[in-house]
C-alpha cells in the first residue's frame, strides 16, 4: 500500500496546513473526510508516499509527493502538523517519518483504526496524538494459544495485586482462556471497584470476583484459599518504588517477603498446580532495598518448588509503560503543566515494555514453565531516560529546552544508572518462545532459605532499618546500596558471613 503525506494548507480563513502520511484507501478515505469535516479546521495541501510509481501525481487536485521532499513541502506550505493515515505501517518506518516531523518541530497525529469506513465513522476531532508508547511498541505477542488454554480452562485463578497495572491486564488477558473463576484479590478498594465494574461491562465477564485483602493477613488469606481451593496463583501484589522503599525497609520486607512467602506457602498447603511469581529487573544484583526484597522473594519462590507439588515460576522483566507512577505519566503531567520535565541523571536508562505485553509474556512464561525457574524477557535495547523527555515534549508539539525545560535532579536513594536482567553469577538459555529465556540459576536449599526469611520477618518490628538492611544484605551478597544511607553497611567489617 502506498504511503503519502498529505499536508493542509494554511490560510487566513483559519485552515491549518497539515501533512498525512499514507496515500493508501486510508491516506485517500482521510483526504475526503476532512474536506467534508465542516468542523475541521484544517486543509489538505499536499500528500506523501513511499511508492515511487505515483510520485508528482495528483489525488483529488492535491499533489503527491515523495518523502525526500518533506522538508521542502513543510517550509512550502509552512506545515505544524502532521497525519499518520496507513494501515498497519512498520514499526521502524512509523519512527522515521516521526523523527522527520520531529525534527522540523511538527505535531504528529494518527488516524484511529477502523476496519469499515464510511463518512460517519471519522471526524477530525477523533484524530490522536502519536504517543511514546507507540513508538517504543515492539511486535505484537501472539500467545501460544493451545498451550495456555491447556493450563488455564476450567481453572480457579487467583491474581494478588489484581488491581495494577499488571495484575489488571493479567485480568482482562486471562478472561479470553474461559478460566472457571478469577479471584482479583488486592487490598486497594477504588482501583479494585474501577477494575470489576470494567471487568462486568466491557468484556461481559461475570465470574471474576472482587476481594479485598492485604497479603500479610494470615486469616484473611487463608479464608480465600479454603473457600475458592485457587488452582493457578498470579502474584503480582508488591511495593515497586525504589526511593519510598529505601525509606521505608520494613514495609519492603513485610509486603515483598512475607507477603509472598504467606501466599506460596498457602498455595503448597492447599495443593494448587502452579505459583507464578511477578519479579523485576531490579532484584538482579540489586542496589536498593525494593530489589533486594524481590531478590529474596524470588530465592525462596525458587527453594519452595524443590519440596512441594505445586509448580512454583518466577518472571523477571523490566520497567512497564504507563505504569501507575511510572515515568512517562510523570512527563506527560509535567509537560501539561509547562515544565520542567525532571529527569535524575542524563545518562540513565531503563528497559521497558508495554502492559498487554509484559502480562502476555507472564502468562506464557507461566504456562510454559516446569516449576523452579526464573523466567526473563526480552525487553529489547535499552532506552535513555533523556531521550524519551526530549521525544514527548517535541511530540506534544513543543520544543525541548525553550518552551519546555528539562533539569536533572540527581539519582534518587537507591537508583543506579543500569538495569540488568541477570545477576553475576546467572546465565540464560532459550525457550520455546523468542521472547522468554530461562536463568540457568544454582539449586538452593529450602530449609536454609527458610530460616533465614523467618529470621528476618521475625525482627521485622524490633530491629532498627539498619540492622534489618544488613540482614537482607547477608542474604543477598551481591547486595550493593547506591546514593543510600545503607552503603556504610558494605564495608565487609559490617557484615558476618
Amino acid at each position: 500500500m502506498p504511503v503519502v503525506f498529505s499536508i493542509i494548507y494554511y490560510d487566513k480563513n483559519s485552515k491549518e496546513p497539515v501533512v498525512i502520511f499514507g496515500a493508501g484507501n486510508l491516506g485517500a478515505t482521510t483526504v475526503k473526510l476532512i474536506k467534508q469535516d465542516t468542523a475541521a479546521n484544517m486543509k489538505v495541501v499536499a500528500l506523501v508516499d513511499d511508492n515511487p510509481d505515483i510520485d508528482s501525481k495528483y489525488f483529488d487536485g492535491i499533489p503527491i509527493y515523495n518523502p525526500k521532499n518533506f522538508k521542502s513541502i513543510v517550509d512550502k506550505f509552512d506545515v505544524k502538523k502532521a497525519i499518520i493515515a496507513i494501515n498497519n505501517i512498520d514499526q521502524e518506518r512509523r519512527n522515521e517519518f516521526v523523527d522527520m516531523c520531529l525534527d522540523r518541530n511538527l505535531q504528529v497525529l494518527q488516524v484511529p483504526i477502523i476496519d469499515n469506513w464510511n463518512d460517519d465513522d471519522f471526524k477530525v476531532s477523533q484524530l490522536k496524538e502519536v504517543k511514546l508508547e507507540d513508538l517504543l511498541n515492539r511486535q505484537i505477542i501472539l500467545l501460544d494459544k493451545d498451550t495456555v488454554e491447556s493450563v488455564i480452562s476450567n481453572k480457579v485463578i487467583m491474581i494478588t495485586g489484581a488491581a495494577g497495572s499488571i495484575g489488571s491486564e493479567l485480568v482482562r488477558q486471562l478472561i479470553l482462556f474461559s478460566p472457571s473463576k478469577i479471584l482479583m484479590v488486592d487490598q486497594a478498594e477504588s482501583p479494585l471497584v474501577n477494575l470489576d465494574l470494567e471487568i462486568m461491562e466491557t468484556y461481559n465477564f461475570n465470574l471474576a470476583e472482587p476481594i479485598i485483602c492485604d497479603v500479610i493477613n494470615d486469616n484473611r488469606l487463608r479464608e480465600i484459599f479454603d473457600a475458592n481451593r485457587p488452582q493457578i496463583v498470579f502474584h503480582a501484589a508488591a511495593y515497586k518504588h525504589v526511593p519510598i522503599m529505601e525509606s521505608y525497609p520494613k514495609e519492603a520486607i513485610s509486603v515483598n517477603i512475607e507477603g509472598t512467602k504467606k501466599v506460596a506457602d498457602l498455595a503448597n498447603e492447599f495443593g494448587c498446580e502452579r505459583f507464578v511469581m511477578v519479579s523485576t529487573d531490579k532484584a538482579v544484583n540489586p542496589t536498593n532495598v525494593m530489589g533486594a526484597s524481590k531478590r529474596i522473594a524470588e530465592k525462596y519462590i525458587q527453594s519452595l518448588n524443590n519440596s512441594s507439588g505445586c509448580e512454583y515460576i518466577t518472571t523477571r522483566f523490566g520497567n512497564v509503560l504507563g505504569s501507575n507512577g511510572s515515568v512517562i505519566p510523570r512527563f506527560t503531567n509535567q509537560i501539561k503543566d509547562g515544565g520542567p520535565v525532571t529527569v535524575t541523571h542524563k545518562d540513565i536508562t531503563r528497559y521497558f515494555m508495554t502492559i498487554p505485553e509484559a502480562s502476555r509474556l507472564v502468562i506464557e512464561a507461566g504456562s510454559l514453565g516446569n516449576g523452579g525457574e526464573i523466567m526473563l524477557f526480552d525487553m529489547g535495547d535499552p532506552v535513555r531516560i533523556l531521550d524519551m523527555a526530549e521525544k514527548m515534549i517535541r511530540l506534544s508539539g513543543l520544543v525541548p529546552y525553550k518552551q519546555i525545560d528539562i533539569v536533572f535532579t540527581g539519582l534518587r536513594p537507591g537508583e543506579k544508572l543500569t538495569e540488568e536482567l541477570l545477576t553475576t553469577d546467572e546465565n540464560s538459555i532459550p525457550t520455546h518462545h523468542p521472547k522468554i529465556m530461562k536463568a540457568e540459576i544454582e539449586i538452593l536449599d529450602h530449609n536454609h532459605i527458610m530460616e533465614l526469611i523467618n529470621d528476618l520477618i521475625s525482627v521485622i518490628r524490633e530491629e532498627g532499618d539498619f540492622e534489618l538492611v544488613k540482614r537482607m544484605k547477608e542474604i543477598v551478597p551481591e547486595f550493593r546500596s547506591n546514593n543510600s544511607k545503607f552503603e556504610s553497611l558494605d564495608n565487609l567489617k559490617y557484615i558476618s558471613h
